[in-house]
């Protein structure tokens, strides 16, 4: 466990230092709907090598935490409501020299929600009713700047692993890529000047060789593929 008295004394001759300082400790803010869920990972945290620092009953107290205070990860609810939080994210205005890293965590999330999440900004995607060493991972890499995912929120994605997309031919290889940008089928039709209905047949074959059963699960398998986001086993 990191000794908070040695990090914040003051040092009084530098030149006497002989070993690499400990690193700061990471701070880490919770805005939930349920007081006692704060509290709870203000226990967890007691005995690791990061720091609860505050909490927000609100989006605004949040934001408010945010500039105030720049916390190395905010957590948020997702019981505040998927709409308000991606106005949230789209609205925050960290401090760029100290981000704060966004975690969403909630009691269920699907993948069209945690890619949205991602999308819009966050950093972090966790289930409340993940393990102990599950929160701590997720918390630790954000707050070094890595975007991460519980791999059990993205269950099709990571099945991706047994098929190379060297399979695919490049046809699928380009509606790939209009699917991991977010473009519907009409849109990607357009864009390679064929069919609605091929575009159906090419990700049919895609699904198959893939083993990903659907669009949001290709977008997040491309995030991974791309060393966007890290999938934990």
């Amino acid at each position: 466990m990191t000794n908070l008295t040695e990090i914040n004394a003051p040092l009084t001759n530098t030149s006497t230092l002989t070993g690499p300082q400990s690193p700061p400790v990471k701070r880490v803010c919770v805005c939930d709907t349920q007081p006692v869920t704060a509290e709870g990972v203000r226990t967890l945290l007691s005995g690791s090598d990061m720091r609860f620092a505050e909490t927000a009953d609100s989006l605004a107290e949040a934001q408010d935490l945010v500039d105030r205070t720049a916390p190395d990860v905010m957590m948020i609810d997702k019981a505040f409501g998927m709409q308000a939080i991606l106005d949230w994210l789209a609205d925050l205005k960290p401090n760029e020299e100290k981000p704060t890293a966004i975690v969403v965590w909630g009691v269920s999330v699907t993948e069209a929600e945690a890619l949205r999440f991602l999308q819009a900004g966050a950093k972090g995607i966790l289930r409340k009713t993940a393990g102990i060493p599950v929160v701590l991972a997720c918390l630790r890499s954000v707050a070094l700047g890595r975007s991460w995912m519980e791999d059990c929120v993205f269950r099709d994605s990571a099945r991706a692993d047994r098929y190379p997309r060297s399979d695919l031919t490049a046809r699928e290889q380009q509606v790939l890529e209009l699917v991991e940008q977010g473009c519907k089928n009409k849109e990607i039709a357009n864009e390679l000047g064929i069919r609605p209905g091929t575009v159906k047949i090419h990700l049919k074959h895609i699904f198959e060789k893939t083993g990903v059963r659907g669009r949001y699960g290709l977008a997040l398998s491309g995030l991974r593929d791309r060393g966007l986001v890290s999938m934990p086993a």
